[in-house]
C-alpha cells in the first residue's frame, strides 16, 4: 500500500510541478523586512490552476519579478547558487530534474518519467530544495537603540571625560547580501514563511546586533567628538545624522565587524535625546560661560564688570574697596582699555587774607573773643 501510495504521490507531484510558476513578494510585507521568501501565484482574480506544485521546487521556465531595491537571492539544496541585484523580470532555469518541465521545452519523458522515478525513490517527493529569496538593499529604519545608565567617554573639546543617558535610532542596510545570508542569518530563516526583520522583538539575531550598537555608543561619542573636522563639538551631533552614523559605523566595525563579517552598514543616526549626567553638566556651564567672555564680547562684558565694581566699592567700602577693585585688575593683567579717573586737583596754598577775613566775621558774630582773633591773626601774618 505504501509502495501505491508513493507511485501516486510521485507522480501526482511531476505533474504539478510541471506548470511554470509566477513568484513575486508575499502580501502584506512590512517596510522593514530585509529577507523572505518569493511566493509563486498559483491563482490571480479567480484565474489560474497550478495549486498543487511542490513548495520547494520551482519549475523551469518559471518567472521571478524583482521590485525595485530588492535583490534576489537563489538556493538550491541549502547552496547559494545565484544573485541578482537589478529590478525586473527573471526566468528560472536549473539542470535539476525536478526543475525540468514539458512547458519549458525539456522533452516529455525526461521531464515528467524520470522526475517520477526519482521521486518514488523519495517516498513520492522531489530529493531537492530550490528556493527565491528577496533581500531588502534600501535603507532598512526604525532600528533603535538606547542606554539605561551612563555612558563615558573622553570628549576632545571638554578635554575631560563625560557621561550620558542616551537614545536614538538608526538605519541599516545590507550591503553584501551574500556575506549577510552565509553568515548572520539563522537557519529557520532560510525557508518559506518566515520573515527576517531587524525590528522584531522575538528576532534573537536582531537583539544581538542592538546590545552591539549599545556597546559601540561610548567608542562612537569619542571617535566623533575627537575628531578635528567636526571641530571637537558634541552639540553638533544631533544635527549630524550622517556624520555620527560614519563614527557609530566605524566603532561598530572595530568591534564587531558587522561590514566585513555580516555585510551590514549603519547609514544614518537620529539622535533623541542626551541627557548629561551633574558632573558634566555643571562643566558645560563653565564652558558655555567662558565661550561667552571670549573674544571682543569678553572684552566689552569684562569693562561693563569691572566698571560696575569700581561704582560699588566706592558706594560701601570707600578707599579700601577701590584698593580691592585695584588688586583683582591687577590679577587679571590690568584694566584694558579702561581709563582711569582724572586725580583731584590739589588745594591751592593759604590766603592769609582770607584766613584774616573769615576771623573778623567770625569775632563779629560773637563766636571768638577778642583774644582768640588775635592769636589767629597773629599765626596767619607770621609774628
Amino acid at each position: 500500500m505504501g509502495l501505491v501510495q508513493a507511485v501516486v504521490g510521485a507522480v501526482g507531484g511531476a505533474l504539478g510541478d510541471q506548470w511554470k510558476d509566477f513568484y513575486t513578494v508575499p502580501d502584506g510585507l512590512a517596510p522593514t523586512a530585509a529577507l523572505f521568501a518569493a511566493v509563486p501565484r498559483g491563482t490571480n482574480a479567480g484565474r489560474g490552476s497550478n495549486t498543487h506544485g511542490s513548495s520547494n521546487i520551482i519549475t523551469n521556465g518559471s518567472k521571478i519579478v524583482v521590485p525595485e531595491g530588492y535583490g534576489l537571492l537563489l538556493m538550491q539544496d541549502g547552496k547559494i547558487t545565484g544573485f541578482a541585484a537589478e529590478p525586473g523580470g527573471y526566468e528560472w532555469r536549473s539542470d535539476d530534474v525536478n526543475s525540468k518541465s514539458i512547458f519549458a521545452g525539456d522533452g516529455l519523458v525526461s521531464s515528467l518519467i524520470t522526475q517520477s522515478w526519482e521521486r518514488f525513490k523519495f517516498g513520492g517527493q522531489p530529493g531537492s530544495q530550490q528556493f527565491a529569496f528577496f533581500v531588502s538593499l534600501k535603507e532598512l529604519p526604525d532600528n533603535r537603540f538606547g542606554t539605561q545608565s551612563e555612558i563615558y567617554w573622553d570628549d576632545g573639546f571638554l578635554n575631560t571625560q563625560v557621561g550620558a543617558v542616551t537614545r536614538g535610532s538608526y538605519t541599516l542596510k545590507i550591503v553584501d547580501p551574500i556575506l549577510f545570508v552565509k553568515n548572520f542569518v539563522p537557519a529557520s530563516y532560510l525557508q518559506p514563511g518566515p520573515v527576517f526583520d531587524f525590528t522584531d522583538l522575538d528576532n534573537a539575531a536582531a537583539s544581538q546586533l542592538f546590545n552591539e550598537v549599545v556597546g559601540s555608543l561610548a567608542p562612537a561619542f569619542s571617535l566623533y567628538t575627537n575628531d578635528p573636522s567636526k571641530g571637537n563639538r558634541i552639540t553638533k551631533l544631533q544635527q549630524d545624522s550622517l556624520g555620527f552614523a560614519k563614527s557609530l559605523s566605524d566603532a561598530v566595525e572595530n568591534a564587531y565587524q558587522w561590514k566585513s563579517d555580516r555585510g551590514l552598514a549603519i547609514v544614518k543616526t537620529a539622535i533623541v535625546s542626551i541627557e548629561y549626567d551633574a558632573n558634566t553638566r555643571e562643566l558645560l556651564k563653565t564652558v558655555q560661560r567662558a565661550d561667552a567672555l571670549s573674544g571682543a564680547r569678553g572684552n566689552s562684558n569684562l569693562q561693563a564688570s569691572v566698571a560696575q565694581g569700581m561704582q560699588s566699592a566706592g558706594e560701601n567700602g570707600g578707599a579700601a574697596g577701590m584698593m580691592g577693585i585695584g588688586m583683582a585688575s591687577g590679577m587679571m593683567g590690568g584694566l584694558g582699555g579702561l581709563q582711569q579717573p582724572a586725580a583731584p586737583a590739589a588745594p591751592a596754598a593759604d590766603d592769609p587774607v582770607a584766613k584774616l577775613k573769615k576771623a573778623k566775621e567770625m569775632l563779629d558774630l560773637g563766636l571768638i573773643t577778642q583774644q582768640d582773633y588775635d592769636a589767629l591773626k597773629a599765626k596767619a601774618l607770621g609774628l
